[in-house]
This record gives structure tokens, sequence and C-alpha cells, in this order.
């Protein structure tokens, strides 16, 4: 490929799809660039640096899981085709029904990549989870035990599975760990709004279940590299290093830093940044909260949400952003999250920018949080 590629992006609004489109943007890595989402962008909480990289004239209103929608996805004014396909739609909110799943993520992703193939896109980049492996706080691999533990886990594996199976289609598989950054509105974040409120009722901060538990994480601007080095090498490097044999027929890469995230170096960035005291449950709490779930997420949930309202009205915050300390049942089990990303660094050659969560950069979420005016200020600690 001697131009730069064309590049779509479905789903290109959300979190992870707005931050590769300003890659690519800042990068100049594209000959074209265009960006499908369900929403509008005036809806869809963007910061102002987006502006340009997700400009009306790169956007497209469509839902990419109707078949109707996709020609008018798929086809360009010059009568080309896209070169990268990167499917970063889908379902992310936890505890919805099947069918949510099924039609928002499963649905979406077998039918752009039915499209993709139909048109020799050269690389179709699919969005997953580190969440469709058996749980070890031992290290995943790509080629270990697959038992995904929550819904939307559940149905990226079983859209990895129909993928697998299109004939004739480019597909690379990226599995994700807690993905976070400046503008992030999940699972770090949703921690973060919990120590605001527990600095705000200057009480101790206790997480469930052992500082030792994995909640292996990665930056969205490492995400966005991966993501498009992963095309190239697909495309232009015609996937070397690949060993077929070895590895599967199918490309797939976890995306995950080498922090080895666990509860316990959470604890310990957001007690400092905070100035709150931060422990966990003992044995016994833990032990009833794994027969009661529905009733101790009730609890957590009863305590955060009402002081996180008051919080927002004193602050004069009366369009409230995606922020929120509500904690989900399925991100409150006790389960690892626990990712071994070393094939990407050797088959891509690929370096992480930030090789693990650190206060400074949790810092500089909270500080995104404020320039956008999502954030209860804090108290003088």
């Amino acid at each position: 490929m001697d131009e730069k590629p064309a590049v779509l992006i479905i789903g290109g609004l959300g979190y992870i799809g707005r931050f590769l489109a300003l890659y690519i943007e800042q990068n100049k890595l594209a000959s074209e660039v265009r960006i499908v989402d369900k929403v509008l962008p005036q809806l869809a909480w963007l910061a102002p640096e987006f502006q340009e990289a997700c400009s009306n004239e790169k956007f497209m209103q469509a839902d990419a899981s109707k078949e109707q929608s996709l020609p008018r996805v798929f086809d360009r004014s010059n009568g080309k085709q896209w070169d990268y396909v990167f499917n970063c739609g889908g379902e992310t909110r936890y505890s919805q029904e099947d069918e949510v799943y099924k039609v928002r993520s499963l649905a979406l992703s077998v039918a752009a990549g039915k499209e993709a193939a139909k048109r020799g896109v050269k690389a179709f980049v699919e969005l997953s989870t580190g969440m469709v492996y058996k749980p070890d706080s031992q290290p995943s691999k790509e080629g270990d035990k697959l038992k995904p533990w929550n819904k939307i886990a559940v149905f990226k594996l079983e859209a990895e599975e129909q993928l697998s199976k299109i004939e004739g289609l480019n597909l690379v598989i990226v599995r994700l760990a807690h993905v976070y950054g400046e503008y992030a509105s999940q699972f770090v974040s949703t921690a973060l709004c919990m120590a605001r409120v527990y600095q705000h009722l200057n009480d101790e901060m206790k997480w469930l279940w052992t500082k030792d538990l994995r909640i292996n994480t990665v930056h969205v601007t490492d995400v966005t590299r991966a993501l498009f080095g992963i095309a190239d090498w697909f495309a232009v490097k015609g996937k070397s290093d690949w060993d077929a044999k070895a590895m599967g027929s199918i490309p797939t890469f976890n995306v995950v830093d080498q922090g080895a995230t666990s509860q316990g170096t959470m604890a310990t960035i957001i007690g400092e940044l905070f100035g709150i005291k931060t422990g966990f449950q003992g044995q016994l709490i833990s032990t009833f909260a794994r027969l009661n779930m529905d009733s101790v997420v009730d609890d957590v949930n009863d305590v955060v949400l009402q002081p996180w309202a008051d919080l927002l009205e004193d602050a004069g915050i009366h369009r409230p952003g995606p922020l929120t300390p509500f904690m989900e049942k399925e991100l409150l089990k006790d389960t690892d999250l626990s990712m071994d990303g070393t094939r990407l660094q050797k088959v891509v050659g690929f370096t992480y920018n930030n090789p693990s969560i650190s206060k400074e950069l949790v810092q500089e979420m909270i500080d995104s949080y404020k320039r956008i005016g999502w954030w209860p200020g804090e108290e003088n600690t």
C-alpha cells in the first residue's frame, strides 16, 4: 500500500473509537476516515480536543447492526473500499438483558464482518475483552482456557467465534483489559467517584475480596496505538512472525499493560490521591457477599448514590456527565482479570508508553473531569 489507508471506525464516538480517531488525525495516518455511530456527536460528551477528529464531515449516523444500513456505511464516494475497519461498537453497559447484547454487540459484529469480507477489506479489527478468559490470578495468554464471566464477555466470545467462520474475512481479534485514561467513565472512574464520596463522608473506603485480586488495566492511548499498529502489521507487513500452527489461524492479541494491576494497586493510588484510608473487608464479610451479592451491591449503592448527587448539586453541576459511583453487580465478582500481553510485544513489536497505572495517570483522569465540568471539587485534605 503506497498511500495511506482509508479507515472506517464503527462505534467511532464510543470511548475507544473517539481516541482512535484522534490518534489517526493527530498523526495523519489515514487518507480518509469515516466515523459511524448511532449517537450524534452533540450527545456524545465529546471534549473539545475531539471536535476536529470527530467532525461532521467525517461522521455518519447509522446503526451498523442493521443490514440495510451497511451499503451506506461501507460505500465510499470514490468507489474504492475501506482498507482498515475497526469495530469499536457494541453494548458496553453491564447487567442488560441478553437480547440487548445479541442485537447491539453480536449482530453488529457479524453484520459488519460479513460486509467487510464481501468487499475485501484488508484488515477487520474486532475489539473483544479479556473477560472471556477463565479467571485466574496467573496471567492468561491468548491460547488459554476460555470461560466468559459476564454477559458482555459471553456475547463478545460468540462474536469472535462467528467472525472466525466468515469466509474471506481478514480478521484480527483484540482482547482488552480495563481501559482507563482521560474522560474514561467505566471501572476505574467508578472507583474514583466512590473515593470522592468516601472523602466527603470522611470515611474509610473498603474493597471486597483481597488486595491481590487482579484488575488488569491499559491506558487508552496505548490501546489506540496498538489497534492501528496491529492493522498495519496485518495488512502492510503481511502478518510477519505469525505462526499459525502454534498460535491459531486467527491472529488474536491481548492488549494489557505490564503493571499487573490489582485491587491493592488501586487502593494505594486512591488513598494517596484523596487523602483517605483504604482497606479490604475481612474474610467473613467477603464470604457473606459471595452468597448475597444482590443485597451487598444494593447496600454499597445506597451509601454512595445520594452523597454523590449532593456533591454534584453543591458544585453546581446540573448536567452531570457519564460519571457515577454506581457499582454493577457484574463488576463486584471475585474474579481475576489477569492477562499476559507479551505476544503483542514480540510479534508486532509494540511497546507501551504507559507500562503501568500510576498516581500521575489517575490524577490526569480527575483533571480531565474537572476541565469538562463533570467533577465535584475536592475537600481540602
